[in-house]
């Protein structure tokens, strides 16, 4: 199992624990704040940055 798809498990189940023990607006905060952390991120990145990025995805980083 990948990095990508434990990360997005991991998400997931803090959503939906979320969702059985908080109020609503909670919930939507806390699912905001796990979707809008790496889009964030990502946007942080020079132009540059961003191609290396891309490039590393196929290899994995640090290889």
């Amino acid at each position: 199992m990948s990095p990508v798809q434990k990360y997005a498990i991991g998400a997931g189940a803090v959503v939906f624990l979320s969702w059985l023990f908080l109020p609503g607006f909670l919930t939507l905060l806390i699912l905001l704040g796990v979707v809008a952390a790496p889009v964030v991120g990502y946007l942080m990145l020079d132009p540059s940055q961003r191609e290396r990025l891309k490039r590393s995805r196929r290899r994995g980083l640090g290889r």
